[in-house]
């Protein structure tokens, strides 16, 4: 391997486990520890995407049906979602947020960009303005 690859992979390696404890320690920074943060995961695709049948639901969170099933039903025990009659199959219905689920993802957004403003106030202007460009970088990498 050239000097060139091994220095990449290195960088690869050193950026996935970075990546992936950032990601971490944001996730933990809740509101709610009583919704999951595959129910979170949930809502979010819902507010992204808008209502969609349980089915879809599933597919864009890459599980099962019957788990989503499971999940639709707490998320709907707990206020954050309804259920309403599928506009041209009457064999499904469609989810959508409550406006308490809203308020939830809102609060939830609003935790974690506090524990990071907080914590980006303490790096020096330079250290911040490198992780400014670094947002555009890993940005440019996700949609690739």
């Amino acid at each position: 391997m050239s000097r060139t690859t091994l220095e990449t992979a290195a960088l690869a390696h050193d950026l996935r486990l970075a990546v992936m404890r950032f990601s971490r320690r944001l996730r933990y920074q809740r509101v709610d520890q009583s919704v999951t943060l595959t129910h979170l995961a949930a809502l979010s695709t819902l507010k992204r995407h808008g209502p969609m049948s349980p089915g879809e639901l599933a597919g864009h969170e890459r599980v099962q049906p019957p788990s989503m099933t499971r999940v639709v039903v707490a998320l709907e025990a707990m206020g954050l979602v309804t259920r309403s009659p599928h506009p041209t199959d009457g064999r499904q219905v469609v989810i959508d947020l409550t406006p308490a689920a809203e308020d939830l993802l809102s609060a939830e957004a609003r935790a974690r960009e506090a524990w990071l403003v907080g914590m980006l106030q303490q790096l020096t202007a330079e250290e911040r303005a490198v992780l400014r460009e670094a947002a555009v970088i890993m940005d440019k990498l996700a949609s690739g």
